[in-house]
């Protein structure tokens, strides 16, 4: 008898008593190889002596003081560490205590931006199909997923959705990449000009889109023309690195690949990597400026925001990311992942599409390979591997609804940065034998 509130109902979880580098242990002994970090979370895997070390010192220091009477030195050292390595302008930190908290805030502080200029009339964000942003309600309503949205529709502010950049289902035949990514970048002026520019606070975009859709990254100048877009009109830049940043696409900053900045940048999972719940909302000092030049006062908090302890973990983490030189290792040892996911799955007549970037990897599930008909939604397939994967002894994180929100499968793999060449190999076998038992 258990008196938690489960994720489902009928579910019934192992207990999970102990993490060792990339494995998981459960309490009948079980190991688990963790290939998605749980969801693209523990990036350093599950026993940094550092990291747990960071958070024991700040506990013996301080483990919490409410940032409306004092800020704390790891906040500071955190702050500090994230803008000496983000790209262009930002020069803020929001630091929350998750991704939706964060992406919350960059949509409040948005708005707030455009209320301190003397421009209230914008009130709308355009974002995208096959996104997703969070489950508070201003993030679910950003966000393109269907089936996480129906429910709650009638709460949910409007919002508008276009199409993503999703070339395995999206480009023509005849089509260059580039072609295809200016064309549905374009999408956004026409979304725009039927709304009105001057209505519209916001684009809100994942650079690599995660779990909705599955590690679908844009194709080269899709972004740059977003960028252009957004900056004729006067509207912000949001990008949603809560998934695919923190070093997981290869770069610290997952848009640092697309040669763009954003306005503001909301990050999560990785920063803390597991060991403390964080997110923060980074900004450009021109929207900081904003307000502090004029009510001074960001209408927004958490009565967790910059927590001591979680900021000191974070600090650690980051280090690591940076000077520890492990974002360069997600770089190279995603190259070999995914040499490794071809080598095994290239040919497979149920894998239609291996895409992604760094250590962060996706494989689109087909009925057939040929025609890319997906498997019809009622075989739940992405279900089917997952339950055979976590039997083989592999943490994996498939996903439905990957075309439009109700047909597609796919699998979503983000292990940890410090996975070796033979983990990697443990992974792909593991996950051969996953759907040699799922699919039909």
């Amino acid at each position: 008898m258990t008196h938690v509130f489960p994720r489902h109902s009928r579910a019934r979880m192992p207990i999970a008593v102990r993490g060792e580098g990339a494995y998981i242990f459960d309490a009948d002994g079980k190991q688990y190889l963790d290939g998605s970090g749980g969801a693209a979370v523990s990036c350093l895997g599950h026993s940094d002596p550092d990291v747990i070390a960071a958070i024991k010192q700040q506990a013996d220091r301080i483990p919490f003081a409410h940032t409306g009477f004092f800020s704390s030195e790891p906040a500071e050292r955190l702050a500090d560490r994230l803008i000496a390595h983000a790209p262009g302008t930002l020069d803020r930190v929001y630091l929350v205590s998750g991704g939706s908290e964060a992406v919350e805030a960059a949509l409040k502080l948005a708005r707030q931006y455009f209320l301190e200029r003397g421009e209230p009339q914008r009130t709308r964000f355009i974002a995208r199909r096959q996104s997703y942003h969070g489950n508070t309600l201003g993030a679910l309503a950003t966000g393109g997923n269907e089936w996480r949205r129906a429910p709650f529709a009638p709460m949910l502010i409007e919002t508008s959705h276009i199409s993503p950049c999703y070339e395995y289902r999206g480009r023509a035949a005849d089509e260059t990449q580039e072609a295809y990514g200016l064309r549905v970048a374009d999408e956004l002026e026409t979304e725009l000009q039927r709304i009105g520019p001057d209505n519209v606070i916001a684009f809100v975009a994942e650079p690599v889109v995660g779990a909705t859709a599955g590690a679908v990254p844009a194709v080269p100048g899709y972004f740059k023309r977003v960028r252009e877009i957004c900056d004729r009109h006067g509207i912000l830049l949001i990008l949603d690195e809560v998934m695919c940043g923190m070093g997981r696409t290869g770069t610290l900053f997952a848009c640092e690949q697309d040669g763009i900045t954003p306005d503001i940048v909301t990050v999560a999972k990785g920063l803390g990597a597991g060991y403390q719940p964080i997110g923060a909302m980074l900004c450009t000092a021109e929207i900081y400026d904003a307000i502090a030049q004029g009510s001074g006062f960001f209408q927004h908090g958490h009565t967790y925001i910059g927590h001591p302890i979680a900021c000191a973990a974070a600090d650690a983490v980051v280090q690591k990311l940076t000077e520890g030189g492990l974002t360069e290792r997600s770089a190279r040892m995603g190259a070999v992942l995914d040499e490794a996911l071809r080598d095994a799955f290239g040919q497979h007549p149920n894998v239609g599409d291996i895409r992604g970037r760094g250590m962060f990897r996706g494989l689109e599930l087909v009925a057939d390979r040929e025609t890319k008909t997906p498997f019809a939604p009622e075989q739940a397939v992405h279900k089917a591997v997952k339950a055979a994967a976590f039997e083989a002894g592999l943490i994996c994180y498939p996903m439905g609804g990957t075309i439009d929100g109700q047909t597609g499968d796919h699998v979503l793999l983000a292990p940890p940065f410090i996975l070796t060449e033979a983990q990697i190999g443990e992974l792909v076998d593991k996950l051969d034998t996953a759907f040699r038992a799922a699919l039909p």
